[in-house]
């Protein structure tokens, strides 16, 4: 073992784990709260905390269930663990809405993600604004959005339906949630950069920018459940998941800076009208004139626009896809109602698929891709729920529970139920932002929702109309300790191709 695998073995943290799974045992009552997290004096909640840290999305549900929907973690003095969990959507219309500008991602979000730079996610204020003012222009632009979908349309007839045929006549099982990630990392970069890394393939290569991603995602997550002198002083040393993180971020700014400098090579020599233009391309082009604070000749910003594109737009879709067909899974009769929807109303006009969109929404209402979200107050203020809150403390936002409270969806929350999406005359009933967060709300709300839901949309009919898929039985479904919302061990899955009717 070398000297620094050495150092994080024997690293005083595990003495301090094992105290506090000795004091939980010990202290632990089956009172209302108690038996969740009890407040011991010095380390507080914490140990309760590392007690369920492998389970902490559905015991948030039972913590907010059981608290009325808000409730008050309290850490080791000191440690800068101390935050507010809701899935309250009065308060979180009031902190996303109403309030909107009292609450802030703050300093110690961008400390925490500070491996994704400076893009739209992570900042604040004036720099969020120009940000979002010209994404916005770009992504409503209709060019670009005919680009999106003869981006995915071409990669799903050269990369997804081989792949799929392949397993199919190969008889073999695959994990659809890795395919659902190559192929949105596949259509992300070529709307990003123009350029296609070709990781949806037979071969299943593993991409470097790809497992970066990964990496720097499960460190985001470290550092949340951590203290922060601890992941700090991790990351001096270059120990554990703080390591990854650090390879995570040179990687980033290799491959990105590799993407810019081709691109810049292109424009030069290009003679195009900007016809179907990639993101990279229109940025560099932007008008600073009009979007003061941006500078296409800055590579960071770039870089951290590259990110922050690839964040938005790749994980989202493929771990939403991944959800929806495992619910589909265990719902056949879901599947029925679907594919008769298609044949009824065609695929061309996606608008038309109502039920299928409802589906949609009912697997983001229980696994939404981003899990979580964090917010700071500038200056206190009182919560509808009454709480206090004060200035620059920690606010979460738990989106896994919000659509799991049976005070906000009814007794009826937790199962799959698509009809809950469809009004009385058949249209597609509408639920306030600030209840169902799959897309953000408020000022915030997500630039690219109507982009993600026609993706989603293509890849379900394609799949739906052509294959069967069936889970493979036996395999454990579970989320992964994660900022997104993917599946721990995958979805293993077999591909039938269906006889055409």
């Amino acid at each position: 073992m070398s000297s620094i695998d050495s150092l994080e073995v024997s690293c005083p943290t595990i003495f301090v784990v094992i105290f506090c799974f000795l004091i939980l045992h010990y202290l632990l009552t089956k009172k209302r709260y108690g038996r969740f997290f009890r407040n011991i004096p010095i380390l507080r909640m914490l140990p309760g905390l590392l007690m369920k840290r492998h389970q902490i999305h559905d015991f948030t549900v039972k913590i907010l269930e059981f608290s009325g929907l808000t409730f008050l973690f309290k850490g080791p003095p000191f440690a800068g663990m101390d935050m507010l969990l809701t899935a309250d959507p009065d308060n979180i219309h009031h902190i996303m809405i109403s309030n909107f500008s009292n609450y802030i991602k703050g300093s110690g979000l961008q400390e925490i993600f500070d491996v994704y730079g400076n893009g739209i996610f992570t900042t604040d204020s004036e720099m969020w604004k120009n940000q979002r003012k010209s994404i916005q222009a770009m992504l409503h632009h209709q060019e670009f959005q005919r680009f999106s979908t003869s981006t995915m349309t071409g990669k799903l007839k050269s990369g997804l339906v081989p792949l799929l045929n392949h397993f199919a006549e190969e008889g073999t099982s695959v994990d659809l949630q890795d395919v659902f990630g190559r192929l949105t990392f596949d259509t992300t970069l070529i709307l990003i950069t123009g350029s296609d890394p070709r990781s949806l393939s037979i071969e299943m290569h593993e991409d470097e920018l790809a497992k970066a991603l990964d990496d720097a995602g499960k460190g985001i997550l470290s550092r949340h459940v951590k203290p922060r002198f601890l992941w700090k002083l991790q990351n001096l040393m270059g120990l554990g998941q703080e390591k990854m993180m650090s390879e995570a971020n040179a990687t980033f700014d290799r491959v990105c800076s590799k993407y810019i400098s081709a691109k810049r090579e292109e424009i030069l020599l290009s003679t195009t009208n900007g016809e179907g233009e990639d993101l990279l391309t229109s940025f560099m082009k932007i008008d600073t004139t009009k979007y003061k604070l941006l500078n296409p000749n800055d590579e960071k910003f770039l870089r951290d626009t590259i990110l922050a594109f690839i964040i938005a737009g790749r994980d989202t879709v493929a771990f939403t896809l991944s959800w929806f067909f495992w619910l589909l899974s265990e719902n056949p009769q879901v599947v029925a109602k679907i594919r008769q929807e298609i044949i009824d109303n065609g695929q061309e006009d996606l608008d038309r698929l109502v039920y299928l969109q409802g589906a949609l929404f009912e697997a983001m209402r229980l696994y939404p891709p981003v899990c979580f979200g964090r917010k700071s107050p500038i200056d206190s203020d009182v919560l509808p729920s009454g709480h206090k809150v004060d200035a620059n403390s920690k606010i979460i936002i738990c989106l896994y529970a919000l659509g799991r409270m049976r005070a906000v969806w009814g007794k009826d929350a937790l199962q799959f139920k698509p009809e809950r999406w469809i009004t009385e005359s058949g249209g597609l009933k509408h639920e306030p932002s600030s209840k169902f967060l799959a897309f953000n709300t408020g000022p915030r709300t997500c630039l690219g929702k109507h982009l993600a839901i026609t993706q989603l949309k293509m890849v379900a009919v394609e799949i739906l109309q052509n294959y069967d898929v069936k889970a493979v039985k036996g395999q454990k479904i579970e989320p992964v300790l994660g900022f997104m919302l993917s599946m721990k061990h995958g979805l293993r899955v077999t591909v039938a191709k269906r006889c055409s009717t």
